[in-house]
């Protein structure tokens, strides 16, 4: 893995972590009516739990539970992994996806410290093998709510780049 990163400069070590606890919780408060409102609306579409959790490698390679609005439905009785994501995915759920919003519960992972404002995005830890050593630099800091992938293509981007 990689070694453990140590802050250099004044704004990774006083003024980065601040920043990112300010912004979260601005935009927790200014968004609170959109994220109370998409809670709701996950709640009757999708049902319960509202909220989907999932392992991500963060700062150091550290693993942490990232936080989502659900977007799909839970496997069918049986289906035992035979239903793909797509077959899951709800048009609601495309709807939240397009629009990012079911990334705002990500805020409680800048405010716990797991992740940052602006960052590289936390990929899944089933990708950790797969990192060459410039690749895996990206844990040298924490992942971010939004970073270049996302003003650079988003999925579109290829593994390489």
């Amino acid at each position: 893995m990689t070694k453990k990163h140590v802050p250099y400069g004044i704004y990774e070590k006083y003024i980065k972590r601040p920043q990112d606890i300010l912004c979260a919780l601005a935009a927790g408060l200014v968004l609170s009516p959109v994220i109370l409102a998409v809670a709701v609306l996950v709640k009757i579409r999708l049902g319960s739990p509202v909220l989907f959790t999932q392992d991500r490698p963060g700062r150091d390679g550290k693993v942490f539970r990232l936080y989502k609005f659900r977007t799909m439905l839970p496997p069918g009785p049986g289906a035992a992994g035979s239903e793909s994501d797509a077959d899951r995915l709800t048009p609601f759920g495309k709807k939240l996806r397009a629009t990012s919003l079911d990334e705002l519960p990500e805020l409680i992972n800048a405010l716990r410290g797991d992740m940052s404002i602006v960052g590289p995005r936390p990929l899944l830890v089933r990708y950790l093998d797969r990192y060459n050593e410039h690749q895996a630099r990206r844990h040298e800091v924490r992942p971010g709510f939004t970073g270049l992938a996302q003003i650079n293509g988003r999925n579109a981007i290829g593994w390489e780049a």
